[in-house]
């Protein structure tokens, strides 16, 4: 619709298709570690930290020094995973960790993120995803 006005995919092929990846990545592994989180315990619940780290560091290390996974603009894998980043207070809450404190400029880029209007204005607030994490946590007899 917008053409040449902030493309959320490269131009070039290449670049195109490592950013379906990474999304792809980000669909196949944010969304269900995140989730064991919240839905384990004991020794289960401590692996899933764990792949969920590793996963956030392989994000991390693709982002490097950039502070957009496409360089210099909000593209097409930002948009992937930044939902995402409401439910982390539910992650970090019922997991008992911190993402910050192992994924540092993972958490800088959210905050940059963040700081897209776009971005907080369609994001749901932490507090309530939180209180339906609560909520799911119940239902799946998982308290």
């Amino acid at each position: 619709v917008w053409h040449d006005k902030s493309p959320l995919l490269p131009s070039d092929p290449y670049k195109r298709a490592q950013a379906r990846i990474w999304a792809d990545l980000v669909d196949q592994k944010v969304h269900t570690l995140g989730r064991k989180t919240w839905a384990a315990k004991g020794e289960e619940l401590e692996a899933a930290k764990k792949e969920f780290i590793e996963a956030l560091k392989v994000l991390e290390g693709e982002l490097g020094d950039k502070p957009y996974f496409g360089g210099e603009e909000f593209g097409y894998v930002d948009v992937a995973l930044i939902h995402f980043y409401s439910w982390f207070h539910a992650y970090e809450t019922c997991g008992n960790f911190k993402i910050g404190a192992q994924c540092p400029k993972f958490v800088a880029w959210a905050k940059r993120c963040m700081q897209r209007e776009s971005v907080s204005k369609s994001l749901a607030d932490p507090e309530k995803v939180y209180d339906f994490v609560l909520i799911l946590k119940k239902y799946c007899g998982v308290e």
